[in-house]
């Protein structure tokens, strides 16, 4: 290939890195037809220029995906959250006992729940107390543990220790990013632990994640999800992702923004 063509090829490596997270020496060789030892070359050098970080049969961007804080968050993809939100709320039945996770898209779900009768939710969110703390017709068990800032959830043995004396009827996660091959992405692998022992507590696993979401791979921690759990996210998604989705047994429900009142 041409200087020209090394440039732009290892420009477009450096852009997959940053916006999916670790980029393998077979998923580049493939998709760009060349050889491995032409795709380990560009990563030497990348590397070399300071663009990426060498990984054991990879590479990453230096600074790719900086945890955002829920702040942040909360103002991104705001109709499509709530029509998640919205369906997520329909499915909840009388006398249910609900596990909500940590999160911008859970705590929409939270909001629609003032409105519920006869509930129980205990949660892992700051989000979800402070939106169900004044609600009459709502019980409201907060896990507890050791607070993460940036996620306003509470993580840690506390928190693993009273999951332990639970069931749920359903649990809502909340995610950073959702791969057909490996799960629920999160930047720390306290959290991820933490999800894995909430779906394992539920008969019913529901996934809030927003389109953007979807395929993305932003850090390196991840939560395996029982078969049978579903996804709830926007008609934006990207079809090919959901297809690979199904075919490994997972649901896939897409909330329309423009169905909401």
């Amino acid at each position: 290939m041409s200087a020209i063509g090394s440039r732009s090829r290892r420009d477009r490596i450096v852009q997959l890195a940053t916006t999916t997270g670790l980029t393998s020496v077979d998923e580049l060789s493939q998709l760009f037809g060349v050889t491995a030892s032409t795709i380990r070359r560009d990563l030497a050098k990348l590397t070399t220029d300071g663009r990426l970080a060498r990984t054991y049969g990879g590479a990453m961007a230096l600074s790719a995906h900086p945890e955002a804080s829920l702040r942040q968050r909360t103002g991104e993809a705001f109709e499509a959250k709530r029509a998640i939100a919205r369906w997520a709320a329909d499915q909840i039945q009388p006398g249910e006992t609900l596990l909500l996770d940590a999160g911008s898209t859970v705590g929409a779900l939270a909001h629609e729940l003032r409105t519920a009768k006869n509930v129980t939710v205990a949660t892992t969110g700051l989000t979800a107390l402070q939106e169900l703390a004044d609600v009459q017709n709502v019980h409201v068990e907060c896990l507890g543990g050791t607070l993460r800032p940036l996620s306003q959830g509470f993580v840690g043995p506390l928190t693993e220790a009273a999951l332990e004396r639970l069931t749920f009827d359903r649990v809502f996660l909340g995610t950073d990013g959702v791969s057909p091959e490996h799960g629920i992405c999160e930047a720390d692998l306290r959290q991820t632990r933490l999800k894995e022992l909430m779906a394992r507590r539920a008969d019913h696993v529901y996934v809030l994640a927003h389109a953007a979401k979807v395929g993305r791979r932003p850090f390196h921690a991840w939560a395996t999800l029982p078969a049978g759990w579903t996804l709830v996210t926007d008609d934006a998604a990207d079809p090919r992702v959901l297809d690979e989705l199904h075919s490994r047994g997972v649901t896939t429900v897409l909330a329309k923004s423009e169905d909401m009142p």
